[in-house]
């Protein structure tokens, strides 16, 4: 049956009080990422035992299986799950839900009512096969081989109310992602900026601390290389922009090794941009454009100072699944046309619809202040912060380019609205991974950031 009427369960048979092993447990492994000891996948449908579930392919390419129509009181058992040793950890899920519950996934071991280890809240994602990544820090675990059971929770009843595609296991002395900048070599990228002579602006230049980045649509994949290293086709579908080459392996070397680029300069620009792609109707329609802006919010710009290389970071929340109505702040809003900007919403009241001949539009906003010692975090988000007040908060005191990407679509919308690769409007995020030339980013940094002179494309006046 399907999920409109009775949901499905699998018989397990029972042997002597014991289930039957229905898949052979299989534990992944992937190559550990900086600061981690281990870094472990165990795709769902690879349980020893487990009652409730019904193993399905997913739609993505790359996705593999999902164990689907979970729900209260349903379990999941994974034998041998080697959980390296005892310290801190980071531990994932990759689930979709069109219910959302709300519910939750337990993860537990030695038994069913063992040590809780870590526990997810499932909220709706909008789709059975809308797949998102919940990620949580456990501060210590069992060290070694370990019987995990995934325990399905729910308070509202037992209707299905997720499914799950894989479960990650990252530890280590400090949590996975954790990414230490080069002291040697962020040192001497400083040095070469402070040793810049700044390009005076002429006296009837805009007063604005501004370049950019001009960039275009290069390809899609479900790869993300930031959230996913290493894992084709773990993540939804994204919007790539600027470097050509940028996958699921992509390195700070593999970023500069490609010159081929969608992004104006280049080859100064090599970095690599991207955005969960948005649909209509189910056909994916690709920006026209996207201009990456490099500006500043604080209210002294001249303390700015160039991302070092390889910096990553991502603004905007795929998981957040909520109601955009008008009015929202960093929604999605429409420019031009027949008739000027908006002239209506969606049905759901999630999405405008522009004018006849319009563009439908988003600015997102990327953090301008920097921990000064990581070029990333487990969320990609630890190592910034906004400036709250137009100055760096304590701990956060590197004041780098504010970036945010204006993104134009060639569409109006209508009553049907849109989606996102990553569900709701709410979902909207992006994706910064820098690969500028050193000189190249520190001569527009000096020249239009410093002294507020707003740059061109091209870096210049």
């Amino acid at each position: 049956m399907t999920r409109n009427g009775f949901r499905r369960r699998t018989l397990i048979a029972s042997l002597g009080g014991t289930l039957a092993v229905a898949v052979a447990a299989t534990v992944v492994a992937v190559t550990a990422m900086p600061s981690a000891a281990a870094d472990l996948v165990v795709e769902a449908e690879a349980y020893a035992a487990q009652s409730g579930a019904v193993v399905e392919p997913t739609v993505d390419t790359g996705g593999g299986s999902d164990v689907g129509y979970l729900a209260r009181g349903d379990w999941l058992r994974y034998d041998g799950v080697d959980l390296g040793a005892a310290g801190a950890m980071t531990v994932s899920v990759r689930v979709a839900s069109a219910a959302g519950g709300p519910g939750a996934i337990e993860l537990r071991t030695g038994s069913a009512t063992g040590a809780l280890l870590a526990k997810f809240t499932i909220t709706a994602t909008g789709g059975w096969q809308s797949w998102t990544t919940q990620t949580v820090s456990v501060a210590t675990h069992p060290a070694g081989a370990q019987t995990l059971y995934a325990i399905l929770t729910n308070d509202t009843g037992g209707a299905d109310f997720v499914n799950l595609n894989w479960l990650r296991f990252s530890t280590g002395a400090t949590p996975t992602g954790w990414v230490d900048v080069d002291p040697a070599k962020w040192n001497a990228q400083l040095a070469a900026f402070r040793a810049m002579v700044m390009a005076p602006a002429p006296a009837n230049n805009v007063r604005i601390p501004e370049f950019n980045a001009t960039c275009t649509y290069t390809h899609s994949k479900k790869d993300d290389p930031i959230v996913f290293p290493g894992l084709p086709g773990a993540s939804h579908m994204h919007t790539f922009l600027g470097n050509a080459g940028t996958d699921a392996y992509s390195t700070v070397d593999s970023l500069l090794a490609n010159t081929a680029t969608t992004c104006a300069p280049a080859p100064a620009d090599l970095s690599a941009y991207w955005i969960p792609t948005l649909y209509e109707h189910g056909t994916a329609i690709e920006p026209r454009s996207v201009v990456v802006y490099y500006g500043s919010r604080l209210a002294d710009p001249s303390q700015t100072v160039p991302f070092p290389l390889g910096f990553k970071m991502i603004a905007g929340d795929a998981r957040l699944q909520v109601p955009t109505p008008s009015g929202t702040v960093n929604q999605f809003y429409c420019v031009g046309g027949t008739t000027g900007g908006q002239i209506g919403r969606s049905t759901d009241g999630n999405w405008p619809v522009c004018s006849p001949g319009g563009t439908l539009m988003f600015q997102l906003v990327f953090p301008d202040c920097w921990d000064g010692r990581h070029l990333d975090s487990p969320d990609h988000k630890s190592h910034l912060a906004y400036t709250p007040d137009g100055t760096c908060p304590a701990g956060f005191p590197v004041a780098i380019p504010s970036v945010s990407f204006v993104i134009a679509y060639p569409a109006v919308g209508g009553p049907d609205g849109f989606t996102l690769a990553s569900g709701m409007a709410s979902s909207m995020h992006g994706d910064f991974f820098n690969a500028w030339d050193n000189d190249a980013l520190g001569h527009r940094v000096k020249n239009c950031i410093v002294q507020s002179a707003k740059c061109n494309t091209a870096g210049q006046f």
